[in-house]
């Protein structure tokens, strides 16, 4: 084939995307490289998001998205078997690229497997190396064509393993964007304007089984102790990302009744503005909301075999993006054993009633946007991947 029909022929595109964050970015990504090149196709892994930019999801990721050692053990032969699906389809047809996006373990795999093929490889939002397992940047080296990577520190990492590299800038300083005050947000979910807190017990159904329940004690705590403190009524407004299920809130549903909290599908930022106070999961969530600049509480609870291995293998002060990304605590993290209701109540409590304390907090997270690139994540990461399907890279 000569290299003018080379260059006729229209691009394929294999993406994966294995949770909520990773298929919005990944949406993201698809949106701009369609911008740059309408003839690319895409297909591959993922959910709503990737199926909404145009892509022939023909894996969905809700099948096995899972958080923890142990729940990832329980659907071990469900996981092993969607990859072996990805295997086969880049097997059978080998795509002009293989973009990867987090969910790490699984697209690592995936990525191994590729290089051993000839497949060239994007990893896209690359593993928490700076948290734990430092020497996988060697590994990632061998797997990859080339690492784009979101936080300004961890280029350096890569650079200093000859790991090709770019920092593309974080796509969520480009995506999340306060655009409405509380009583706008409210306005607009027509909930009533009075003091609201945030349930956001996370986008997996291991994370609302182990974070949930906490988080609705917490919340009846709230609802007492704000009465008796200054009479002020407060409603809870939960938003239920897109993977989770009926079957996942189910267990819950009179507890959720009870405290007549709002449940709304897939409007996250909407609520996320809505709020006063935000108590979270750990996660995407907590950089999303931190942009957002809405004070928050973290919650973090898996299984004890899942923290103490975790525990053993991390090495991290912090567990929140908001602290982790400027190094300190700004945000106060109840985690595991200390996840306790009366102690996230309290700090609840001193949020909503100490308008310094309150501000303070609010100022902190507000620094976060600067030090994420200077915008345009996902266009960045849309160039990066033409030059590789050109040959430029």
């Amino acid at each position: 084939m000569s290299p003018q029909n080379t260059q006729q022929k229209p691009k394929d595109v294999v993406i994966v995307a294995g949770e909520a964050s990773g298929d919005a970015h990944a949406a993201r990504l698809v949106s701009e490289l369609k911008k740059l090149d309408d003839s690319i196709s895409f297909r591959g892994m993922g959910g709503d998001g990737l199926r909404a930019a145009g892509v022939d999801v023909f894996i969905d990721m809700a099948k096995i998205s899972v958080v923890g050692f142990v729940e990832v053990v329980k659907k071990y032969s469900l996981i092993k078997a969607e990859l072996n699906k990805l295997k086969q389809n880049i097997t059978e047809q080998p795509p002009d690229l293989l973009i990867l996006v987090d969910f790490q373990e699984f697209n690592q795999r995936l990525a191994a497997y590729a290089k051993s093929i000839g497949i060239k490889v994007l990893f896209y939002i690359g593993p928490q190396v700076w948290a734990w397992r430092p020497k996988r940047v060697y590994k990632m080296g061998r797997i990859v064509d080339h690492m784009a990577v979101i936080m300004p520190f961890e280029k350096e990492l890569y650079d200093g393993a000859n790991v090709p590299v770019t920092f593309t800038g974080h796509p969520l300083t480009d995506e999340v964007v306060r655009d409405k005050s509380r009583q706008q947000a409210r306005e607009l979910l027509q909930i009533e304007d009075i003091t609201t807190v945030g349930l956001f017990p996370g986008s997996r159904g291991g994370e609302i089984a182990h974070i949930l329940p906490i988080l609705l004690e917490s919340a009846s705590l709230i609802r007492e102790q704000q009465l008796r403190l200054n009479k002020k009524k407060v409603q809870f407004i939960l938003p239920v990302a897109n993977t989770i299920k009926a079957d996942d809130l189910a267990p819950f549903s009179s507890e959720l009744e009870k405290l007549s909290v709002i449940t709304l599908k897939d409007r996250f930022y909407d609520v996320a503005q809505s709020c006063d106070v935000i108590l979270t999961a750990s996660g995407t969530a907590t950089l999303e909301i931190g942009l957002l600049e809405i004070p928050m509480v973290i919650v973090y609870k898996t299984s004890a075999i899942t923290f103490f291995i975790g525990k053993k293998l991390v090495s991290l002060n912090h567990i929140g993006l908001v602290n982790i990304i400027p190094g300190k605590e700004i945000v106060r993290e109840f985690l595991q054993n200390d996840a306790r209701p009366p102690l996230i109540a309290e700090e609840a409590l001193h949020l909503l009633n100490d308008p310094e304390y309150h501000d303070s907090m609010q100022h902190e997270l507000s620094l976060i946007r600067q030090q994420l690139g200077g915008g345009s994540g996902s266009k960045n990461v849309a160039e990066l991947a033409l030059k590789m399907l050109n040959n430029e890279l």
